[in-house]
């Protein structure tokens, strides 16, 4: 009996013993997986640092098995160097933000002129690599409005460019990206502000960079906007319900002599409006400047459902081209010289009125805002078809489901 139990004894020592360095391998074997983690996760923070301040191309041949996304792009890049039409992607050197001094800028001339010449300078300045200050509106000269009408364009360094000097000129009208890169940079760089006094003068139309142009139309839908009582107001006219798709809606102040002039059109259209029979006296007080009339008559404008500009204005050419490019909304160029031949016959009676509607319909049938590029004239930019009616480079043809994403200009 004594034998049995000291036989038993050690059968469960010696099991204790076993078990024991069982134990002690898997604490080895956690230890090593533990530190194996440890040293895997320290080796891909140092890869992701020097990925970082190396640039893709130092670990372009390296393999990653970190993640599926590293697999899918080393697939890619494979597909990409495999296929004899597409180039191999080159990513752009990263840019230095090192400002070159400050341009200061006076818009003058209509809203929509100034408009423009704001996209133009914003795009000037970043390719530049210059700080805008903030655009002076010089609405005196032509309108006589005291009253602030757009806001969304940052400023840095205001007060050093009051307190210092600085270098004034007119720019030369109609230059290329180049002009201002080898005449006004120079000078910014040595005066450290250059002040243009007047920006009806814009960039050229063509043949400019294509990120150039895609940055104009970038601040032109979406960084620059109206103050927030005009957009709010401007977009009532729709969404409020206050224009229904029958009626027909003047973009302008006292047109024609007044309503005296206007009594025989409204007698065969009756819906004929305008905000100042839209709208309350009481809405309108805060909008009685000619600037901010004009900014509520570009909303209405760009929401309806079409658009007819009876002349080619500035404000009838953004309008053209910022419903082009919400998604070619029908506007009808009026083809003017056609219609009064048109309707001399029809009026002489040489043409019965269908010969006459049908052959209005012919006329215009491409001219309702398509897709087209613009007119190049070599040595003569003011002839050619403006940029910001027909913004082309940032547009998708027709058959596109969608146009370009704002952040891809």
């Amino acid at each position: 009996m004594g034998l049995k139990t000291a036989a038993f004894a050690g059968d469960r020592l010696e099991k204790l013993r076993n078990s024991g360095m069982v134990s002690r391998s898997r604490m080895k074997l956690w230890m090593i997986r533990a530190t194996t983690s440890i040293l895997l996760w320290t080796c891909l923070v140092q890869l992701t640092a020097l990925s970082e301040t190396w640039g893709p191309r130092v670990l372009k041949g390296w393999p990653s098995c970190f993640s599926q996304e590293s697999a899918a792009s080393a697939a890619v890049a494979l597909d990409v160097h495999s296929s004899p039409e597409l180039p191999a992607r080159v990513l752009p050197p990263k840019r230095v933000y090192k400002n070159n001094g400050y341009l200061m800028v006076s818009c003058n001339g209509g809203l929509n002129q100034m408009r423009a010449a704001i996209c133009d300078m914003v795009a000037i300045a970043r390719y530049l690599n210059v700080t805008l200050v903030v655009p002076e509106l010089d609405k005196t000269s032509f309108w006589n409005d005291p009253s602030p009408d757009t806001e969304g364009v940052t400023s840095k360094g205001q007060e050093g460019v009051e307190m210092g000097m600085f270098y004034e000129m007119p720019p030369v009208s109609w230059s290329d990206i180049s002009y201002y890169h080898n005449q006004i940079l120079p000078l910014i760089q040595k005066y450290k502000v250059v002040h243009l006094n007047r920006t009806d003068a814009r960039l050229a139309n063509n043949d400019q960079p294509m990120e150039l142009q895609r940055l104009r139309c970038r601040v032109n839908f979406s960084a620059l906007k109206f103050t927030p009582q005009i957009e709010e107001l401007g977009l009532q006219y729709r969404g409020g319900g206050r224009i229904n798709k029958n009626e027909i809606y003047i973009a302008a102040g006292e047109i024609y002599g007044g309503e005296r002039r206007l009594s025989s059109l409204t007698s065969f259209y009756p819906n004929l409006v305008r905000k100042e029979t839209l709208l309350e006296p009481s809405d309108l007080r805060f909008f009685q400047n000619h600037s901010q009339m004009a900014a509520l008559d570009y909303l209405v404008s760009l929401e309806s459902d079409i658009f007819v500009p009876t002349y080619d204005g500035n404000m009838a050419k953004v309008v053209e081209g910022h419903r082009r490019y919400l998604g070619y909304k029908k506007t009808i160029l009026l083809d003017r010289r056609m219609l009064v031949d048109l309707i001399d016959k029809y009026n002489f009676g040489s043409l019965t009125w269908d010969e006459f509607s049908a052959a209005v319909k012919d006329a215009h049938a491409l001219r309702m805002g398509n897709p087209s590029k613009r007119l190049v004239i070599p040595d003569r930019p003011k002839e050619e078809d403006y940029f910001y009616a027909n913004p082309w480079e940032c547009l998708q043809p027709l058959n596109e489901d969608e146009r370009l994403p704002l952040d891809s200009i």
